[in-house]
């Protein structure tokens, strides 16, 4: 398998629009990888510069350790796994896993030894004989992996690939892709903007917003620290709850406060916070964060009065849409949780599990040095 590695890689349009700015990262052996990001954010780019299918503009691409900026896609040794598979409708699912090593000139003893052994491995071995508009959505996928499989190569790139699939089926592919790694112990680059893909799949995640690089984490790491308010808000479901307060001092302890409550600052955070007394900053809390104060012992210091605007039983949980002064929340409370909407409840915040971020920047400020 291979290292891959980006340094300063931009990618300049005709009319001068820059939808990649000077990323940096690198991806280790057998690591796998994901792009996430909303839509237009320059992650699909990235992989087909990778890839080879659009050119960099300037910066070095760097495949075990060798630059290939002027290599030809088909000599990068790379598979790409499309959104819409890509088969050929006139061929069987054996001749569709083929193709590429007749092209290559293998021996048809050693194409009918890889076709099968991928088949084997994807669970598709019954349906070899098959053309692809009598395979479901599941198997077309397994065929499009097939079809990379067999040529062994260095590098995996998938391309959003399970979106046409059913909301089902894609948790099963996703595992299946998953475990295709583990066996393969392929270095694989997924691009998604699905965020439930993302921390489900990847060991890297590289969140990308508008052609540049927010954050290069592990998925928890993500998830708990994030380093500005876009990554907090796009990675976890449901998104993280932000609340407009003001940092403000009072009997030598720091409280963030707004016109409906006031909650006291821990005092392992009050060392970072103190520069920001009297300055309007977001205050972040993820819904498993904000707990019913029935279900609770809290003191007074970290409670909010709110209204209930909406109540969601999931069965395995019950999510609280509440209304606190002019803003809104949502708290993932226990299932057995009785409340009703329009009911007024007190809500306890787990103040060690909060986020603090820079009302202009969006900059994390429990994060900066």
């Amino acid at each position: 398998m291979a290292d891959i590695a980006l340094k300063n890689v931009c990618k300049i349009y005709s009319d001068n629009y820059e939808t990649v700015k000077k990323i940096n990262f690198e991806i280790k052996d057998k690591e796998f990888c994901v792009l996430v990001g909303p839509s237009g954010c320059g992650k699909s780019t990235i992989l087909r510069m990778i890839a080879g299918l659009e050119e960099i503009t300037s910066g070095e691409l760097y495949i075990d350790g060798k630059i290939v900026n002027e290599v030809p896609a088909k000599n990068r040794d790379i598979a790409m796994v499309f959104q819409n598979y890509a088969l050929y409708p006139h061929m069987t699912v054996y001749e569709n896993m083929a193709f590429a090593l007749k092209l290559r000139k293998y021996s048809k003893s050693e194409i009918d030894v890889r076709v099968k052994e991928a088949a084997e491995i994807l669970d598709i071995s019954k349906v070899l004989n098959r053309k692809p508009k009598e395979l479901s959505g599941g198997q077309k996928q397994r065929v499009a992996l097939g079809r990379t499989i067999v040529r062994k190569p260095k590098v995996f790139l998938f391309d959003e690939p399970l979106s046409n699939l059913d909301a089902k089926l894609r948790i099963s592919m996703r595992t299946e892709i998953k475990k295709l790694h583990e066996k393969l112990q392929a270095t694989i680059i997924y691009v998604t903007h699905d965020q439930i893909e993302a921390m489900t799949m990847g060991d890297k995640i590289v969140v990308v917003r508008n052609g540049s690089i927010e954050q290069i984490s592990s998925p928890m790491e993500l998830y708990n620290k994030p380093v500005s308010q876009f990554v907090a808000g796009f990675i976890g479901s449901p998104s993280m709850n932000f609340l407009n307060v003001k940092i403000i001092e009072k009997n030598n302890s720091l409280f963030l406060k707004d016109d409906t409550f006031e909650v006291k600052i821990p005092d392992n955070f009050e060392n970072i916070l103190e520069k920001y007394v009297s300055k309007n900053v977001i205050f972040g809390i993820r819904a498993e964060d904000i707990y019913d104060k029935m279900f609770s012992i809290a003191t007074t210091e970290n409670v909010a009065r709110v209204n209930i605007d909406l109540v969601e039983h999931l069965g395995s949980e019950t999510f609280l849409y509440l209304i606190l002064g002019k803003q809104k929340l949502i708290a993932r409370v226990e299932p057995q949780n009785s409340s009703k909407t329009g009911q007024d409840i007190d809500i306890v915040f787990n103040l060690q599990k909060m986020q603090i971020f820079d009302n202009e920047t969006g900059e994390n400020l429990l994060l900066k040095k």
